[in-house]
C-alpha cells in the first residue's frame, strides 16, 4: 500500500487465508515437518526440501547435510497428512494408502561454501566468531512490515482471514461441524477510511464438505458458528456474505488440485498489504535468508511499531550469497513516523543485528519450531510462541528515540 492510500477517503483492500488441507499448504507443513525431523536430531542441519501433490500422491525432494538419522521420512510425510485430516479416503485422500515418494540428497557443495564456515564455541552456542563467519545461504531481498491495525500489529484483512480459516478446522476436528472437509479458503474485503479499517465490505468462506449435507444448512451453520464467532460486531454494516459461491464443494485437497510448497507467500506474509522479496519459508533450515531474514524483518517492522515510532512500517533487507552483513536497510513508513526517518533508520541498524548468524542466534531459529508456522501464518499469531514476533526492544527504541 502506497502513501496515497493514507490519503484515500474511501478504499477497498482483500485478503485471504487458505485451512490446512488446501493442497498447497499441506505441502507446506510436509515440509516443515521435515525440517523439524532433521533438526530435531541435528539443530545444524542444512535442509531445503520442496513437496508436491497430487491424487494418490505426495513426492518429497530437496537437499539436505545433516549429522543424524531422522528415520522413515515415509512416517513423517503419513502422519502429517493424518494430522491434517486426510484419513480414510473420506474426502479422495488417504494418509496411509497414499503413495509417497522420497528423493533427499547432499547439498551443494557451492552453495554450502558460503555458509560453511562455522567456529563452533565449547558450551555449543554460537561463538561471536561463528556469528561473522556465516553468510546469506542466498542473494536477495526480504520484507518485514507492521501495523496498528490489530493488537497482533497485522493488517485487519489477513488477521480476520486467518482466524476463519483457523475456526473451520477447530469447528472440523472438534466435531462441532463433523460435515467440514480439510480443505477451504477465506477472504475478506474492508473498507478503508484515510487508512483506517471503516467496515468489513465483503467476506467469502469456501469449505469442503461432505455430501451429505445440503447447503442451505451448510450455509446457516458457518454463519452461526464460524462467521458470527470471527467478525467484529462493530465492523460489520450489511456486508456482503458468500459462503461456498459455486455450490457444492466435495472433491477438495490433492484430489481436486495439484499442491506445491511454497505457493501461498502472499497468505504467509501480510495478505498483499506490504511487498514480497519472492521467498517462500516452508522446508528451509534458518541460513535460509529467504526464511530468517523474512522473520527478522518482522521483528524489526513490529517493535517500530509497538514502540510507537510508526502507525504503518515495512523494512527491506537485502543480501548477497556468502556475506554476512546485509547489502541494503531499506524502510517505508507510510507519512506515519513520528521521528525523522534518517534516524529511524540509524536505530534500526544500531539496535539489531541483521547477520544471518546474529538472526539464528538472537531468534534461536536451530529448533524444531517450523511446522506450526506453516498453516495460518508465520506473523502475528496470538496461538503459538514464535520468537520474532516478541516486542522486547520497543521500549529500548523508544526511549532512543527521545519519545
Amino acid at each position: 500500500m502506497s502513501t496515497t492510500f493514507m490519503k484515500s477517503p474511501s478504499l477497498l483492500f482483500t485478503s485471504e487465508s487458505v485451512t490446512e488441507g488446501h493442497p498447497d499448504k499441506l505441502c507446506d507443513q510436509v515440509s516443515d515437518a521435515i525440517l523439524d525431523a532433521f533438526l530435531t536430531v541435528d539443530p545444524r542441519a542444512r535442509v531445503a526440501c520442496e513437496t508436491a501433490t497430487t491424487t494418490g500422491l505426495i513426492a518429497v525432494m530437496g537437499e539436505v547435510t545433516v549429522n543424524g538419522n531422522v528415520g522413515d521420512i515415509q512416517d513423517i510425510v503419513r502422519k502429517t497428512v493424518k494430522e491434517i485430516g486426510y484419513t480414510g479416503g473420506k474426502f479422495y485422500f488417504d494418509a496411509e494408502s497414499c503413495g509417497v515418494v522420497v528423493s533427499l540428497h547432499g547439498q551443494s557443495p557451492d552453495i554450502a561454501m558460503g555458509v560453511n564456515q562455522s567456529l563452533e564455541s565449547k558450551n555449543g552456542e554460537m561463538s561471536d566468531a561463528e556469528v561473522e563467519a556465516i553468510g546469506a545461504g542466498d542473494q536477495g531481498m526480504m520484507i518485514g512490515f507492521a501495523c496498528n491495525e490489530t493488537p497482533e500489529l497485522m493488517p485487519l484483512t489477513i488477521s480476520l482471514s486467518h482466524r476463519l480459516t483457523r475456526e473451520l478446522a477447530v469447528a472440523r476436528k472438534s466435531g462441532k461441524l463433523p460435515f467440514l472437509g480439510p480443505d477451504g479458503k477465506s477472504q475478506v474485503t474492508v473498507e478503508y477510511e484515510y487508512g483506517k479499517p471503516k467496515r468489513i465490505n465483503t467476506v467469502v468462506l469456501s469449505t469442503q464438505h461432505t455430501a451429505e449435507i445440503s447447503q442451505g444448512e451448510l450455509r446457516a451453520q458457518i454463519q452461526e458458528h464460524i462467521l458470527n464467532k470471527v467478525l467484529p460486531a462493530n465492523m460489520l454494516d450489511n456486508p456482503t456474505i458468500h459462503i461456498n459461491p459455486t455450490g457444492q464443494f466435495i472433491v477438495g485437497g490433492p484430489h481436486g488440485d495439484a499442491g506445491l510448497t511454497g505457493r501461498k507467500i502472499i497468505v504467509d506474509t501480510y495478505g498483499g498489504v506490504a511487498r514480497h522479496g519472492g521467498g517462500a519459508f516452508s522446508g528451509k533450515d534458518p541460513t535460509k535468508v529467504d526464511r530468517s531474514a523474512a522473520y527478522a524483518a518482522r521483528y524489526v517492522a513490529k517493535n517500530v511499531v509497538a514502540a510507537g515510532l510508526a502507525d504503518r512500517f515495512e523494512v527491506q533487507l537485502s543480501y548477497a550469497i556468502g556475506v554476512a552483513r546485509p547489502v541494503s536497510i531499506s524502510i517505508e513508513s507510510y507519512g506515519t513516523a513520528k521521528i525523522d526517518e534518517t534516524k529511524l533508520a540509524k536505530l534500526i541498524d544500531e539496535m539489531f543485528d541483521l547477520r544471518p548468524g546474529a538472526i539464528i542466534r538472537d531468534l534461536k531459529l536451530r529448533r524444531p519450531i517450523y511446522r506450526q508456522t506453516a498453516a495460518y501464518g508465520h506473523f502475528g499469531r496470538t496461538d503459538i510462541d514464535l520468537p520474532w514476533e516478541a516486542t522486547d526492544k520497543a521500549d529500548a527504541l523508544r526511549r532512543a528515540a527521545g519519545l
